[in-house]
């Protein structure tokens, strides 16, 4: 880990211009922080402390800060501290630990948000206004991310803040105060933070199904930047591919051509396994797939009408897990009421037992059924007259 980023720690620092620092990077600082950290995961619940970098970070690392929790979560030490934000809140280098951040000031904002990062195992968004401790209205908004020294436990956190002045700067469309990221089902950072400017359009009723095709597999790829990780992407890919199905039973010969042309098989069994391929792609994580089939499926059990999956995956609970789990009761088969065995087994229990000698016949070999009753002790209540189960008991017992 090389944190040796910032040529000047001490108050002396120059003074920063915050409108020119703000400006129209204010959200995109916190976007590329974002993707900073999902770069490092490689495929791990948090990226390894020793893989933060410096000289990846410098065009925010003014406006950052590192946690260190390795000596115990009561009272982080601040292992860094950008000059920006020192500045902002007038603190020179006997700021050691989170206990040390003067009062007000934009530091001690941050206390509920690392403890929610520390409870939620998953990056935090948030912004807010407050009155800091030079009686000024600013607002802020910042990221926190986790990261580990072990992989399992979350022992540092990296933050990214920027503020303005509350009265003198236009404020942004509002966030949520807090927003958290996570794995599956996760709030969006990215579309949080900066909405897509070339989210794809409504498609009238007329659309062709490979236009439809087209647009949801625009929304898929802004999925596949994010790494996986939009909820809002995922959600209006879904919901695109569910109108591209139900768009696919009034062209029957157009969605055959599509999937022949994409070497795929309709799946009378599974005819969403197909609809999700052609959007997502066949070489997409198999699992998923699987999981975006049976949403989809649920939907059209549920009988939900062209252009509403959207507002029904987003109003369900659980979104696209309770969605994947209803639709897996509604395939598992009842269990049966009674069966044939069932009603034996209540006559069974109910028989007087018999001696064996009353039972075995005259035959070399007879098939006894014993019954052992609640206190453990084995009786016999009856003999199978079945030759064939008979010879697959001595086969069986050979």
């Amino acid at each position: 880990m090389d944190l040796s980023f910032s040529p000047d720690l001490s108050l002396d620092h120059e003074p920063i211009d915050m409108a020119a620092a703000i400006g129209m990077d204010e959200r995109r600082m916190h976007v590329r922080a974002y993707n900073y950290w999902a770069s490092l995961l490689n495929g791990r619940d948090f990226p390894s402390i020793e893989d933060l970098d410096g000289r990846d970070v410098q065009d925010f690392a003014d406006h950052s800060l590192l946690l260190d929790f390795t000596a115990g979560t009561d009272n982080p030490a601040t292992s860094f501290i950008g000059a920006a934000l020192r500045a902002e809140c007038e603190i020179g280098d006997t700021v050691r630990t989170l206990a040390d951040v003067p009062p007000r000031s934009l530091l001690s904002r941050l206390t509920d948000h690392w403890l929610q990062i520390v409870a939620n195992r998953a990056p935090i968004g948030f912004e807010a206004e407050f009155t800091n401790q030079r009686g000024l209205d600013i607002c802020y908004r910042g990221i926190l991310m986790p990261f580990s020294s072990d992989g399992k436990t979350i022992d540092f956190i990296y933050g990214v803040i920027n503020w303005k002045d509350a009265v003198s700067a236009p404020r942004p469309d509002p966030l949520p105060i807090t927003a958290v990221f996570e794995e599956e089902d996760v709030l969006d950072l990215v579309e949080a933070i900066e909405p897509e400017d070339d989210e794809p359009l409504p498609l009238g009723d007329d659309a062709g199904l490979a236009d439809r095709l087209s647009a949801a597999r625009e929304t898929v790829e802004v999925l596949k930047a994010a790494d996986g990780r939009s909820r809002a992407a995922l959600y209006r890919a879904l919901s695109l591919a569910y109108d591209f199905a139900v768009a696919s039973r009034r062209v029957p010969d157009d969605y055959a051509e599509l999937l022949d042309d994409a070497g795929i098989k309709a799946q009378a069994r599974a005819p969403m396994t197909p609809i999700v391929k052609l959007v997502f792609g066949a070489d997409y994580d198999k699992a998923r797939l699987t999981e975006f089939a049976a949403a989809l499926a649920h939907a059209e059990r549920c009988e939900i009408d062209f252009e509403g999956f959207l507002p029904f995956i987003e109003s369900f609970a659980g979104g696209l897990k309770g969605l994947v789990a209803a639709e897996r009761d509604a395939r598992r088969p009842a269990p049966r009421a009674d069966n044939r065995a069932d009603r034996a087994r209540v006559r069974l229990r109910a028989a007087a037992a018999q001696p064996l000698s009353a039972l075995a016949g005259n035959d070399e070999f007879t098939l006894v059924l014993v019954r052992r009753d609640a206190t453990g002790k084995v009786e016999p209540v009856g003999a199978v007259a079945d030759l064939a189960l008979l010879e697959k008991a001595l086969h069986r017992l050979a």
